[in-house]
């Protein structure tokens, strides 16, 4: 069994990473938006509305795009370089679409890592980012997948990952409570076998931030 198939069966999560095999359709997504409009009660004909449908699977399209990428691609090309200490990229921005209610929830990925011989351009950190955001997620699958591609196309000797975020599915419905705060975290290799690495990591997140 080779390792790439090992690894698939122990993580099923990376089969999601594949490119999607079709694109977005916008004119059913247009025609669902029009029933959405007719079964809350409006006219989707008249002037404020006539041009939603349209608008809305645009926004889709956008918001779903990481279906068809392979974040994979943007940790393919490395630099051979030899540094033992940990490499951080803090406060990527990202908003992305929650599975569960179809709501935007949006925040900052902080991601380290401990080089293995090679490294990989900051930008490129951001990018897998942005892929994993745009498409169905949730915030818990979405910091797993980060940490595990990048520990994987790596072979990071560890790799730390937190996931900070505001959910609008809890903001501005259900409990409605507009100042929480989500965070998640996933640490791999000597981020998590090693806590004086784990909390050098949370240090330099965390620590020079001002209340």
């Amino acid at each position: 069994m080779s390792e790439r198939v090992s690894r698939a069966r122990r993580n099923p999560s990376e089969n999601n990473n594949k490119p999607a095999s079709r694109a977005v359709d916008q004119e059913r997504l247009e025609a669902a938006v029009r029933e959405i409009l007719l079964a809350v009660g409006e006219d989707p004909d008249r002037e404020g509305l006539r041009e939603t449908p349209e608008r809305v699977a645009r926004m889709y399209a956008e918001m779903f795009s990481g279906l068809g990428k392979d974040p994979r691609i943007h940790l393919a090309k490395t630099f051979t370089q030899k540094y033992d200490e940990m490499v951080i990229v803090r406060d990527i921005g990202f908003e992305s679409m929650c599975e569960h209610h179809l709501l935007p929830f949006m925040g900052k990925a902080h991601v380290g890592y401990l080089p293995n011989g090679k490294i990989v351009g900051l930008s490129k950190v951001a990018r897998v980012v942005e892929i994993l955001a745009r498409r169905p997620q949730v915030q818990e699958r979405m910091t797993e997948e980060l940490a595990d591609l990048i520990m994987e196309e790596l072979d990071a000797r560890g790799v730390g990952v937190v996931l900070e975020a505001s959910h609008s599915c809890m903001t501005i419905r259900g409990i409605r409570k507009p100042t929480s705060l989500c965070t998640t975290s996933a640490m791999r290799g000597g981020f998590l076998s090693n806590q004086s690495s784990r909390a050098e990591l949370m240090s330099l997140i965390y620590g020079s931030r001002t209340s």
